[in-house]
């Protein structure tokens, strides 16, 4: 299945598609108790265990035999356990009530196939969401404000604890602001290659800056990211990053706010991964922006 879902972007048959994501798990689960029902009969509890177990050990696979990146895998693993464990004790109820159960499993086989070539004609939903978070930093505005338009040398232990580094998303390098035609352009250079710009949509020095995304053909060099998460892609998008400086009694009120767009045919689970990410991230850079600030030369 895995294998005949290879399609790309909004192409028929992607496995980002949730005949692919929802439909996928079922089987694989109702196929595992449908065995394992033949020489006799298990409790519910294993046929949540069997149905949850057999799709990690299916989406392990697919990262083993590189069919899918780490990033997706981490993603996908909780949601199909989930369902294949819902799945495997529907199926048990289905071998112990009827006489339908291969039945059942052709039918579970057949969907997706169908589906997998229909689902691209279908809209995607335009989900907008925002995150917000604030770090209080024992520095002047000036000082921050001079971290946020030229950070250099980002080391991992500076930044690596944010989740979305831990699973397989590249680490910033530098991000570094400089004037073209009169506009604040800040370029952001990660590992494996990635690069990409912010432009400033709103500008007020040591008080306020909106960044607004600009990406280029090749931004994200081939296997750099995983291409279901690729920023700017058919299923998630960033916006914009605004950060606010206000003067207070021990230093910098600092706050950033992140838009972004999540665009899935399972946004119920995507959208709350998706802020829990974005999230963590703003707080990571958040502390990154503290801790330089804190020790620059406007502190000393």
């Amino acid at each position: 299945m895995r294998l005949v879902y290879s399609g790309h972007g909004r192409d028929p048959f992607s496995a980002m598609e949730s005949s692919f994501v929802l439909l996928v798990p079922v089987l694989v689960a109702a196929v595992a108790v449908l065995i394992a029902e033949r020489d006799q009969r298990h409790t519910w509890l294993y046929h949540f265990w069997i149905g949850g177990a057999t799709n990690v050990l299916f989406v392990l696979g697919t990262f083993l035999i590189m069919i899918e990146g780490l990033i997706c895998t981490i993603v996908a693993v909780p949601l199909f356990a989930i369902l294949g464990g819902i799945a495997g004790i529907a199926m048990g109820l289905v071998c112990r009530l009827t006489n339908w159960s291969r039945q059942t499993a052709f039918c579970l086989t057949a969907l997706p196939l169908v589906l997998g070539g229909l689902e691209p004609h279908l809209p995607l939903p335009q989900s907008m969401d925002s995150i917000e978070r604030t770090r209080l930093v024992a520095a002047p505005p000036e000082a921050v404000w001079q971290q946020l338009m030229d950070m250099r040398d980002i080391r991992a232990q500076e930044i690596g604890d944010a989740w979305m580094y831990r699973i397989g998303v590249p680490l910033p390098t530098a991000a570094v602001t400089h004037l073209e035609d009169g506009t604040a352009v800040r370029h952001i250079t990660m590992g494996k290659g990635i690069h990409f710009d912010q432009v400033a949509a709103a500008w007020e020095p040591n008080r306020r800056v909106r960044w607004l995304y600009r990406f280029s053909a090749d931004s994200f060099p081939p296997r750099a990211l995983d291409d279901h998460v690729r920023i700017g892609g058919h299923y998630f998008d960033l916006i914009d990053t605004e950060y606010s400086l206000r003067r207070v009694a021990t230093g910098t009120e600092l706050r950033a706010r992140m838009t972004y767009r999540v665009s899935t045919g399972f946004n119920w689970y995507a959208r709350p991964l998706a802020a829990l990410l974005v999230g963590n991230f703003e707080q990571a850079a958040l502390s990154l922006y503290a801790r330089r600030a804190e020790t620059s030369r406007w502190t000393r």
